[in-house]
This record gives structure tokens, C-alpha cells and sequence, in this order.
């Protein structure tokens, strides 16, 4: 079974999808620098400028992933206002001794949530997912950290 969220304390994950495009992508924009400056953002050609409908198209297909079990995408909410603060991707690793590849985000406004989503995530997906080996970039002090 795929999880289909999460709750913490200061945010919670859930799936990714067509309903979440006007937050999402205000948060994205907003934060474009911050997000190539985060932990496994920085080689890739995501952020980049697209329209509304664009990034609907792109959220079309995250969900898509998710229904066919090839990629989980989940949206980083605030608990309280239900505003989208970050994002959660879990695919599979394009290398031979990862199962997973996993990224995560936080809007430069919660910045300060970076390190709590990350231990969260790590936590989850040692508890509940059948992961043997993740790749999720550390963040700083807490590179030895799950």
C-alpha cells in the first residue's frame, strides 16, 4: 500500500494533484532560487519559467505517476491554512545501489521547515516504505542522520 499522506506537527503531505495548481504554483514561483539552492535541485532543469497551464499539465502527470505506481508526488501543506509550502517527490533511482531517489522542497518563506521535512521523510520512509536503500540529499548538520 502507498501512503496517501502524512501528518506532522508543521505541515502535511498529500498526494500530488490538478487541484493544488494555483498554490503550488505560487509557491514554486516564489521560491525559484531557494529551490535550486536545496539539496538535489541544484543540476537539474527544474524550477524553469512556465505558465498556469503548464504546470497543470505537470501536476496532471505527477498524478498520473502516482495512480500507476511509477513516482510519488506529494504536495507539502501548512496544517492550519492548507497553503502549499513545499513539494515531495519519491521515484525510482536511475543508479544501480539506490531504490529510490527522493527530493523535497520548502517555499523560501518556510525555509525554517527544510530540516524538520527532511528528518520527517526520512523517518516515514524508513518506517513504512519497503526502501532498502534511499538517495535524499542530507542537510547540513544532519548528513549522518537517517
Amino acid at each position: 500500500m502507498v501512503p496517501r499522506g502524512l501528518a506532522a506537527q508543521d505541515f502535511v503531505l498529500e498526494a500530488l494533484g490538478p487541484e493544488h495548481n494555483e498554490r503550488d504554483f505560487a509557491a514554486w514561483t516564489s521560491s525559484v532560487a531557494h529551490i535550486h539552492a536545496t539539496p538535489g535541485f541544484a543540476d537539474r532543469s527544474w524550477p524553469h519559467p512556465m505558465t498556469l497551464q503548464e504546470n497543470l499539465a505537470d501536476l496532471e502527470g505527477h498524478a498520473r505517476d502516482f495512480v500507476n505506481r511509477t513516482g510519488f508526488t506529494y504536495t507539502v501543506l501548512d496544517p492550519v491554512a492548507r497553503d502549499v509550502i513545499g513539494c515531495v517527490y519519491i521515484y525510482p533511482a536511475d543508479d544501480a545501489v539506490h531504490d529510490a531517489d527522493v527530493r523535497s522542497w520548502v517555499r523560501a518563506s518556510h525555509a525554517s521547515l527544510d530540516v524538520a521535512l527532511w528528518l520527517t521523510v526520512s523517518a516515514w520512509l524508513a518506517a513504512v516504505w519497503p526502501f532498502t536503500a534511499v538517495a535524499y540529499g542530507p542537510r547540513g548538520e544532519t548528513a549522518s542522520t537517517p
